[in-house]
């Protein structure tokens, strides 16, 4: 098979990406797939896909190609299903190609859930009730202990019982967790509330005062005591002064918007400082790439 022709990053970002970087158990190969042949897995993990941060891949791997290779398992004759990689996948079709690099796994039925969990926390792609969800599936369908599972992905077995302790808010809260409108600690003091009433009514003092994790906790030990928690003030808001002059500031807004992400800007007194542009997945790396090379 001819050797996989890597696409030229520029910059020298060349030198950031190792393709041989992917760690599998069990043997492996790659080789370029048509993407005709390979179908999504039902048992993915991740049930959210953005469709402008779809888009905005699909506009890189138009221009650049598809970096990192994704990961599948064959099935039948030419046929694979997608162990990891679903969204380079669906960008992929998005931008029109035919064909896709692509490990080719060796693994059993129960392990394929497994290693698309594994690697979609590694790569912090999941939000706390996906990962959640995925927990539950594995130890339902598989058999599995909490500390079995935790083996298995490396976390603790305390992690584990957190999330899946999640699972039994009601629904209205678990959307608004995968919707970011609270975090995980908010979630996890709203747990030992045993009336959904209860829950719902300080779910939504949270969301409309910003209350603190801290706050939550104290309501909730509040309550258990068996009385009422105290009315507790929305926080100030109060103006920040800027750090850098005016036009630092107007640079770091328009930097935000070109990227589409929070870039960091810091100066000092004598005119040093730092641009930072944060990145949490390989393809938000590729889309970083692809307009750091618009520049060109």
């Amino acid at each position: 098979m001819a050797a996989l022709k890597r696409p030229v990053l520029g910059r020298g970002l060349d030198a950031l990406i190792a393709m041989d970087d992917l760690k599998t158990s069990g043997s492996s190969s790659i080789n370029e797939i048509e993407l005709s042949k390979i179908q999504p897995n039902p048992e993915q993990p991740r049930s959210v896909f953005e469709q402008e941060a779809l888009e905005e891949l699909a506009a890189s791997i138009r221009s650049m190609g598809v970096i990192q290779p994704i990961t599948l398992k064959e099935i039948g004759e030419e046929q694979y299903l997608i162990i990891s990689g679903e969204r380079r996948y669906r960008a992929a079709l998005m931008a029109g190609l035919e064909r896709i690099p692509a490990y080719i796994k060796t693994a059993a039925d129960e392990h394929v859930v497994e290693m698309a969990l594994i690697e979609n926390i590694q790569r912090e792609d999941l939000n706390s009730i996906e990962i959640a969800l995925a927990y539950h599936k594995l130890i339902e369908n598989y058999g599995l202990t909490q500390e079995q599972l935790s083996e298995r992905v490396g976390k603790k077995r305390t992690t584990i019982a957190n999330y899946l302790r999640l699972l039994k808010l009601p629904a209205e809260i678990q959307v608004g967790l995968k919707n970011k409108k609270i975090d995980m600690g908010h979630a996890r003091a709203l747990v030992p509330v045993e009336d959904p009433e209860v829950q719902l009514a300080l779910y939504e003092q949270i969301v409309e005062q910003g209350l603190s994790v801290r706050n939550v906790e104290e309501m909730v030990r509040q309550l258990a005591e068996g009385g009422q928690p105290e009315a507790i003030a929305a926080p100030e808001k109060t103006a920040r002064k800027p750090m850098f002059p005016e036009e630092f500031q107007l640079l770091k807004d328009h930097l935000c918007r070109f990227f589409n992400t929070k870039v960091q800007l810091s100066c000092n007194e004598k005119g040093k400082g730092r641009i930072t542009i944060p990145f949490s997945s390989e393809e938000e790396l590729e889309k970083l790439i692809g307009l750091l090379d618009t520049l060109k």
